[in-house]
């Protein structure tokens, strides 16, 4: 597949160091949501061919002495990782080559270890800005100048949330330079069910993501437990694989929930869709991560609320940003598990309020997240980056 944009739309080269990671779904959106522009994706490794086709791809592999230099830089100098000179060479080539006429990267580390690129190139640089790329290793002088260096050499940079706005502000980013691009989703693949409260106390939970700190798994067990104790019938999934499970598997052991919660793994978009669709709530209490590690605003998340679930969340990142407390969900703050199970129990207790909110979350993926809006906006910003 490639974008179906017009044969003499300009080119914009789509930097993705792995195309494509199967997590990294929405980024295959966006590209192949372009008119306006005809993207060509750079990377150094190609994935997932048949999940994700794409025609337009120029393959740059890492140098038979990446390992060498990963020693040298990250070891024994103590800073990032960034390419040789003569890479930078090579790539600025590749994009000259493809006619590019402006660079979008994806993630701002992957912004530093382009620095010397950057450095040298002509064009328009875009950096994407996700969540946890704007605080890797940033408490290291090395790394902190190098995304200052980076902050300063870009064109335009892009937030997935204002939260992360601010965050690249505090990091010394200008902020005449940020922009807000929200994540789009696709609507029209997602289908949105008005939801009702089970007669029978069976509420089906559904948490979705990697298996790491950031999620606030361990507090979505706890609460449920205590949700359990409420309602006898209740069960919980937790789709995902990451280095927890066997963490979370022994804590639901401990709470005595193990058998109402499973862990079915990664799940692919079309299971994962319809798991969802069969579900009555969905849990994201989301925590700052012991490496400082910040959410966005949660694709999955997102999805769950398109197709009309009501979410169970926390005030933290650019969660708010998407979910209207007491409108399309509730929010609670991180790491209180007893906060959380006291909203789960009262949106559960009161039928009326859960189906309101059941709308209300659709209704607002609708408004703010709709994928050709994003795209169309993302087309602006790189007309933008081009008048610059």
């Amino acid at each position: 597949m490639t974008s179906p944009a017009t044969p003499n739309a300009p080119v914009a080269a789509q930097y993705v160091v792995t195309f494509l990671k199967p997590e990294m779904l929405h980024i295959y959106r966006q590209i192949t949501a372009l008119r306006a522009f005809r993207p060509v994706v750079f990377c150094q490794k190609r994935e997932h061919e048949k999940e994700f086709p794409f025609e337009k791809i120029v393959v740059l592999p890492k140098p038979r002495t990446h390992q060498l230099r990963r020693f040298v830089q990250k070891q024994l100098l103590g800073r990032p990782i960034t390419i040789y000179r003569s890479e930078a060479r090579r790539i600025l080539a590749a994009l000259e080559q493809s006619g590019a006429q402006l660079l979008h990267i994806y993630f701002g580390h992957i912004g530093v270890h382009l620095l010397p690129l950057l450095e040298i190139c002509g064009l328009p640089v875009i950096i994407s800005f996700h969540g946890a790329d704007a605080q890797i290793d940033l408490h290291k002088p090395a790394h902190l100048a190098r995304t200052r260096r980076m902050l300063d050499l870009a064109t335009l940079l892009l937030v997935r949330s204002e939260s992360l706005a601010a965050r690249l502000v505090a990091l010394g980013a200008p902020p005449e330079k940020i922009r807000l691009h929200r994540t789009g989703i696709p609507l029209d693949e997602i289908p949105c069910t008005q939801r009702t409260a089970p007669t029978d106390g069976a509420w089906r939970c559904v948490q979705a993501g990697r298996l790491i700190a950031k999620k606030g798994l361990a507090t979505s067990l706890r609460a449920f437990a205590e949700f359990a104790r409420e309602f006898p019938a209740a069960t919980f999934t937790i789709a995902g694989e990451g280095p927890q499970l066997q963490e979370l598997r022994a804590l639901a052991d401990a709470l005595g929930i193990a058998d109402r919660v499973t862990f079915p793994g990664f799940l692919p978009q079309e299971k994962l869709r319809a798991l969802c669709a069969g579900a009555h709530l969905f849990l994201h209490p989301s925590e700052l991560g012991p490496d400082g590690n910040q959410e966005g605003v949660p694709n999955a998340m997102l999805e769950a609320m398109a197709s009309g679930l009501p979410v169970v969340a926390t005030t933290h990142g650019g969660i708010p940003e998407a979910v209207e407390h007491g409108i399309s969900g509730l929010l609670t703050p991180e790491r209180d598990f007893a906060a959380l199970a006291a909203s789960l129990i009262t949106l559960a207790r009161d039928p009326a309020r859960y189906a309101a909110m059941s709308a209300a979350a659709a209704s607002r993926v609708r408004a703010a997240f709709a994928l050709p809006a994003q795209a169309r906006a993302l087309e602006a910003l790189y007309h933008e980056a081009l008048a610059r």
